[in-house]
């Protein structure tokens, strides 16, 4: 029967006209009632009633039009919410306030209209009463009725100020929420000990988790302010250890009223966890160099390449060129491009930039300014498998883009490198090192030979979360699908940072480069990854997940490097941009060595082809992979070369 009731309630809702028409029959018993209570029948002369009637209708008439400003029959009256009934106190008290004035007009210039101020006043506090009771009933009616009978979840606030109340309010004023607010959490000494709301606010320290626990709360809600205070302290990681779950908001400005679980309220992720210090970039310089300008970015569809897209699509360019040769992602980009941005001049081409006379179609016809080279493969194990398709699509498509931006005259070229990049230990490493080196080399050559020449910036990053195949995706399918959550070593460490930072961090580095530079970005503190995994299983509240180790894949590291042993840094106007000061190559002598490394990698020769790449990078050394055996008859020769010399 209950099921019923609820399915025919969830499909009946007042119009707004007719919750207009009861708040105005609230007014008008409101008036009426007071008046009986005043005067009683026997004092209700004709003159009595004359004044009643007219102030009843300026009441109707002045509250009518703040209703409709404020909109207080715009919701649902099962629905309504603290900001509801607020939006209500704020409507009556403008409208009486205007009908007061009028009713003070009116008695200065016609005598026998009386009116006491006690009565407009308990007239005013009768209709507020009612309006709000109303509602309330309605609001716990349905709550009885239709609520769910399971037992309410009992959490912790953890913040006092604006932004926790605010959370605390609406998790009380909203039915779409099954939490019971049994305390406050403060970081502040002066708050401990004392109540809000009618619970107690208690200390972030080792005497919290017995509270918890013997209230048995398992869930904190992290207001949004506190979240920014502590997101890069140990607080919330002790939580996380502690098996509470932690769920925090959107920020205040962006709840539109109230919250609602599926938008506002969402899990801790665990990037919110990892020691990481907000960026700050420098918008009028980025917007200066990009707004109206044709922008080109290759690898518009992978996860650098179309946060790159969609933040440059905020700074008003000329036109976007998105090159990429995965055709469902490069869709799926062009329909959020034209949902988001429907004004910009949006050119998705579907292209291999390894494709010379393709690409030169497409420079000709888009003429670019600006260029993003993201595209490249990016897997280290697939590319120790794959090393011709590292080679031809890496290092061939980034020499064929840069040669092309020199001929098309474009004004710059950046380049999306990486720390792997550093004393690489595989191909994707030092495939992304060569074509740091021909780009370079080509910045340097190009000096001089034109009024404008091409200016060529690389920027070097390490991993970014989130991003397609990377480590956080994958531990959490895994711990999705129950285990094992499988980690290569226990002591392997990452860099990392979101991927709308280092985008970010990509196109302040493009602002401000001049030509040749290599910028390394700031990428905080290093994370284990296993205390990554151990983390995430925490977050996921399942506590039978195992992890399994599964030794070094081909040509991985322990850790990657920012810069090479050999290279030092000069600091930037920007803290977390450096400009690495490597080893300069000329030009004719890279060149030819690149020809001849693409040259080879056609003949499918793996070893042949990875001797070529080190030669031309003496740093390779390859970690745990077949081609260790190249660096044995590289050092074999290299003796013996020294012992014929001496």
């Amino acid at each position: 029967m209950s099921k019923i009731i609820q399915n025919f309630l969830s499909r009946r809702v007042l119009s707004r006209s007719a919750i207009l028409v009861m708040d105005l029959l609230m007014i008008v018993f409101s008036c009426l009632s007071m008046y009986l209570v005043m005067y009683g029948f026997s004092g209700l002369t004709p003159e009595v009633r004359g004044d009643g009637t007219t102030l009843c209708i300026l009441l109707v008439l002045f509250n009518t039009i703040t209703f409709v400003t404020f909109r207080t029959f715009s919701g649902i009256l099962r629905f309504s919410s603290f900001t509801d009934l607020l939006r209500i106190t704020y409507s009556l008290v403008v409208g009486y306030g205007l009908t007061y004035l009028a009713v003070k007009v009116l008695q200065r210039y016609s005598q026998g209209f009386h009116l006491s101020d006690i009565t407009f006043v308990a007239i005013f506090f009768l209709n507020i009463f009612l309006m709000i009771f109303s509602r309330i009933l309605v609001k716990e009616v349905y709550e009885a009725i239709t609520g769910s009978s399971a037992k309410p979840v009992n959490v912790f606030i953890y913040g006092t100020k604006e932004a926790g109340i605010s959370v605390a309010k609406a998790l009380k004023g909203n039915s779409e929420f099954n939490y019971r607010v049994l305390g406050f959490i403060s970081d502040e000494n002066h708050m401990v000990g004392k109540e809000l709301m009618g619970v107690t606010i208690h200390a972030n320290n080792e005497n919290l988790f017995r509270i918890l626990e013997s209230k048995d709360v398992k869930t904190i809600i992290v207001s949004p302010q506190k979240m920014d205070e502590i997101k890069n302290s140990n607080m919330l990681a002790n939580f996380v250890d502690h098996n509470i779950s932690l769920l925090t908001t959107v920020p205040i400005n962006e709840w539109n009223g109230t919250i609602t679980r599926k938008e506002q309220l969402k899990d801790v992720q665990i990037e919110d966890l990892l020691p990481r210090d907000p960026i700050h970039i420098n918008m009028l310089e980025i917007a200066s160099n990009i707004e109206g300008k044709r922008v080109m970015v290759t690898g518009a569809a992978g996860s650098i390449g179309s946060e790159i897209v969609r933040q440059v699509a905020k700074f008003n360019p000329y036109s976007i060129i998105l090159i990429d040769q995965a055709e469902t992602p490069l869709h799926d980009m062009r329909l959020e491009l034209q949902e988001q941005w429907r004004e910009l001049r949006a050119e998705v081409v579907v292209a291999n930039v390894s494709n010379a006379s393709r690409m030169e179609r497409v420079f000709s016809r888009t003429r670019p300014q600006y260029i993003f080279h993201a595209a490249a493969y990016k897997h280290v194990p697939m590319m120790e498998v794959n090393v011709s398709e590292a080679v031809q699509t890496n290092i061939l498509g980034t020499k064929i883009v840069a040669d092309l931006a020199v001929k098309f005259n474009a004004r710059k070229f950046v380049m999306v490198s990486t720390d792997k990049a550093v004393n690489p230990s595989n191909v994707m490493g030092c495939s992304k090192r060569i074509c740091e080196i021909y780009v370079q080399s080509l910045s340097k050559h190009m000096e001089g030979k034109s009024d404008r020449p091409t200016q060529f910036i690389t920027t070097r990053f390490g991993n970014v979360l989130g991003s397609n195949g990377s480590v956080i995706p994958l531990f959490r399918d895994q711990i999705k699908h129950g285990g094992p959550v499988t980690v290569t070593h226990p002591e392997i460490i990452r860099y990392f940072m979101t991927i709308p930072e280092a985008c970010q961090l990509v196109l302040e580095a493009g602002a401000m480069g001049r030509g040749g530079e290599i910028y390394i970005f700031d990428m905080g503190k290093p994370v284990r990854i296993l205390d990554l995994a151990k983390r995430m299983i925490r977050l996921s509240g399942m506590k039978s997940i195992k992890i399994e180790f599964t030794g070094l894949r081909h040509g991985e590291k322990l850790y990657e490097e920012l810069l090479n042993q050999a290279e030092h840094t000069k600091p930037t106007h920007h803290e977390k941009i450096m400009i690495a000061n490597v080893r300069e190559y000329e030009y004719s002598e890279v060149s030819k060595m690149v020809d001849t490394l693409i040259r080879v990698s056609y003949d499918y020769d793996d070893m042949r082809t990875v001797k070529k790449m080190k030669e031309i990078v003496p740093e390779f050394r390859s970690i745990n992979s077949p081609f260790e055996a190249v660096d044995t008859l590289l050092e074999k020769i290299e003796k013996e070369t020294v012992i014929s010399k001496e």
